[in-house]
């Protein structure tokens, strides 16, 4: 029986791939676009059973061409909140995000997808409710929209549809995203490349390095999709962030600290990494202004209900497992 991941490749579904090993799941099939070809990277040290491109994925799923499938993992879409081409947005991220969705009701086939914290725009109301969901941005919008359609059909669904909106995930196999990598993995680089660590500065009412997301490790973005595919009797919209809102300061002195412990040196205060010139702030970019999250805090009462009582990492937890990864990597 297989399992099928659409975004094999890419920066979760890569992890989920790996999760799904670690228990012994294998007879997995790996669904992504490899026009950017590094990106093999993410599944050479990982076991499926077959790789299929994207387009042609589509057709051949929606008449039942590969058997019993025990769910499906849409995790494939265009992530970048930059992108301003919203013809190719809608596409990639709702039109073929509803194709899926209608071809597993009709085989009746669980159906768990990324959705994102962008569907909230700049509110500071993070509930699972329409009233909250303002995006700024059309790949917010993309998100959103195809969020509403699931809502539409939920009342009639007899087989598992998840939605999860995913807050700021960070974590191993992220590097092929280029500029949308995780603020940890640029302040990894960063520091190992220049020995310092750059973040925005003020902005918003804000201070420098001040503003406050949800920052999850993919660790527990791997954990509750298996929760939901160990309990295919749930089904909705859930937030999936750590709870919690840290600034990004705490991401980067997690980065330095991290990284000054692996020389056996002593761990130091925000202030006293400004203060030797380890954390500097740049000004805030104009291009974003309007179109920024200053603000994240995912409110995860709707998952807990399912159930997941696993404890979330936080941002000195998970940064530092993540910065321990990427020096292995680097060996």
């Amino acid at each position: 029986m297989s399992i099928i991941v659409t975004g094999a490749a890419g920066f979760i579904g890569s992890n989920l791939v790996k999760a799904l090993n670690l228990r012994g799941e294998t007879d997995i099939i790996a669904v992504d676009d490899l026009t950017e070809g590094d990106k093999f990277r993410n599944l050479a040290d990982c076991e499926i059973t077959d790789y299929l491109d994207k387009r042609d994925f589509v057709t051949r799923y929606a008449r039942g061409g590969f058997g019993v499938v025990r769910a499906l993992f849409h995790q494939g879409a265009c992530s970048s909140t930059m992108e301003s081409d919203g013809r190719y947005m809608m596409d990639n991220n709702y039109r073929y995000s509803c194709d899926l969705l209608q071809a597993s009701l009709t085989l009746g086939i669980p159906f768990l997808y990324a959705s994102s914290a962008a569907v909230y725009g700049g509110g500071r109301d993070f509930r699972e409710m329409r009233d909250h969901e303002k995006p700024l941005n059309v790949y917010g919008y993309s998100k959103f929209l195809f969020d509403q359609r699931v809502r539409r059909v939920l009342p009639q669904v007899r087989t598992q549809v998840v939605g999860l909106r995913y807050f700021n995930v960070y974590g191993p196999r992220e590097q092929h995203k280029g500029r949308m990598a995780s603020v940890a993995y640029h302040c990894f680089r960063q520091f190992r490349e220049r020995g310092k660590v750059q973040l925005f500065g003020e902005y918003g009412d804000y201070p420098a390095g001040g503003h406050l997301r949800d920052f999850v490790s993919v660790e527990d973005v791997a954990r509750v999709n298996l929760h939901f595919l160990d309990n295919p009797h749930h089904s909705g919209i859930f937030n999936l962030g750590s709870g919690r809102a840290q600034p990004f300061n705490d991401v980067a002195l997690a980065v330095i600290n991290s990284l000054r412990a692996q020389q056996d040196q002593q761990p130091l205060s925000l202030e006293q990494a400004i203060g030797q010139g380890l954390l500097e702030y740049v000004e805030f970019p104009d291009s974003l202004r309007g179109k920024y999250q200053c603000y994240t805090c995912a409110d995860i009462s709707f998952l807990r209900e399912t159930g997941f009582r696993g404890p979330m990492l936080n941002v000195e937890e998970g940064v530092d497992r993540y910065c321990r990864w990427l020096l292995q990597e680097e060996a």
